[in-house]
């Protein structure tokens, strides 16, 4: 089953968006910030998706999918941003390293469920 990764610094919105993920047969790690999401993605490439912040300490997440992308090369896995960031430039940004999608919190799972089945195949 192919995996997912959730990143976010908020323990809570972790633990709702995983718990939501893996009650509907997911298969879900964790990470507290884009430089650990960066590092469980490196360490197992059966990641296929990532959901993730944007505003978080020691790496964001847009910083984390232009290393993805650029240092480790990785095209494949796919990547949502979760976050309360709405801005055009914002978007812009993540668009333009190759975000699949944008979903503004607060989360609303069985709203997005399928397309993120989708996206973690």
């Amino acid at each position: 089953m192919a995996k997912i990764l959730v990143v976010d610094d908020s323990s809570a919105v972790r633990d709702e968006v995983a718990g939501f993920l893996r009650g509907n047969g997911l298969d879900v790690q964790i990470a507290v910030d884009g430089r650990d999401g960066l590092s469980r993605l490196k360490a197992d490439p059966g990641i296929r998706l990532i959901i993730s912040d944007v505003n978080m300490p020691n790496m964001d997440g847009l910083t984390m999918v232009e290393k993805i992308r650029g240092e480790l090369g990785n095209k494949s896995v796919n990547v949502v941003m979760l976050t309360t960031e709405s801005s055009p430039a914002m978007k812009e940004r993540g668009k333009a390293a190759g975000v699949k999608g944008w979903i503004v919190k607060p989360f609303k799972g069985a709203a997005v469920l399928e397309g993120l089945k989708k996206l973690a195949i």
